[in-house]
């Protein structure tokens, strides 16, 4: 069958049969490819678009709001691991009430107090070791948690998953999370050095209860204030500076030295009788957290001079601090 070609440019009109379809296009609203374009509704939606885009509010993230949703998120996080984290908090002071303040005083190995510690303007009768030790229970608790709240913590976000990277993307400089991370673990410290009140309260042996007598409540706030938030900053620092594998053997290193040469059991000014130890340990600032407590909660007894606490306690904390974001910074960037 012959088929028959329509020259180019011709003019003549298309057959019959061709009709019905050419309609039946125009009918459904389908355009032939040459008639393709932009028609006047499409640049008005265009338009509309462009306006939209020009004329929307820049958002403006602010600082605080955003420090404020990493603490939720940090306290959430908290909230689901509560027990565990009130059982490591409560266990320490429990164990030390215990055994110092209950089973010593009880089969009559209690302490004693020198004469020294009793010049210093104590009743001799009101000084007892749980008066002593309630202070360095709190100091080793500042420790104790301000430092695992912040080390162990970073050491999971800094493994291989690098889950640190999801705040890391957060609208706010890196330092501003390293300081979140810092108030974060101070909340910690400050919480798990309040608990040692009512367990040393109710923890001992008859006649063996602790005498505090607090007569600077400023005093007090700002001595755990700064002693929660330099120990805090000590843990960023390790954490940081730390391969996460020799972590726990860090711990073991720095956590046993700081705590038995703390002043935790004993008050620095009884350590006359050893004036090179006495002097050795002024390095530690563990020293510094319990001598500020002793001297807001057991004036009585002999304590280092205020003036020394303060500055150890304030300068530590900014010059830890200083340290710990700087070197959070350098780890999350590298």
């Amino acid at each position: 069958m012959a088929t028959t070609v329509k020259p180019q440019g011709d003019d003549s009109p298309s057959p019959p049969s061709a009709r019905p379809m050419a309609k039946t296009a125009v009918q459904s609203g389908a355009r032939p490819p040459a008639s393709i374009g932009v028609t006047p509704g499409d640049a008005e939606v265009a338009a509309s678009i462009a306006a939209l885009i020009t004329d929307a509010p820049v958002p403006h993230p602010t600082l605080w709001k955003t420090f404020a949703a990493m603490m939720a998120r940090e306290f959430r996080v908290l909230g689901r691991n509560a027990p565990s984290t009130f059982i490591r908090a409560v266990m320490q002071p429990l164990l030390f009430a215990f055994v110092f303040a209950y089973v010593m005083p009880k089969i009559g190995s209690g302490f004693s107090v020198g004469a020294s510690s009793a010049a210093a303007g104590a009743p001799a009768g009101d000084i007892n070791f749980s008066t002593i030790l309630v202070p360095g229970l709190m100091g080793s608790m500042f420790l104790m948690q301000g430092m695992f709240g912040t080390t162990m913590p970073l050491v999971m976000e800094f493994s291989w998953q690098r889950t640190i990277e999801d705040r890391a993307l957060a609208p706010v400089p890196i330092r501003v999370l390293g300081i979140q991370k810092i108030t974060a673990g101070a909340i910690q410290a400050f919480i798990g050095a309040a608990i040692v009140f009512p367990v040393v309260y109710w923890v001992h042996a008859p006649g063996q209860g602790p005498h505090i007598d607090v007569t600077n409540w400023f005093l007090l706030i700002v001595v755990m204030v700064f002693a929660s938030t330099m120990t805090a900053s000590l843990g960023l620092l390790l954490g940081t500076v730390v391969d996460p594998r020799k972590i726990q053997m860090i711990f073991a290193v720095v956590l046993l030295p700081l705590t038995m040469l703390g002043c935790v059991y004993y008050p620095w000014s009884a350590l006359h009788v050893m004036r090179w130890l006495q002097i050795v340990v002024l390095i530690n600032p563990m020293v510094y957290m319990t001598e500020g407590l002793r001297a807001a909660l057991t004036p009585g007894l002999g304590h280092m001079p205020l003036w020394a606490i303060l500055v150890a306690l304030i300068g530590g904390t900014v010059v830890f601090g200083a340290l710990a974001v700087r070197t959070f910074h350098n780890r999350v960037v590298n």
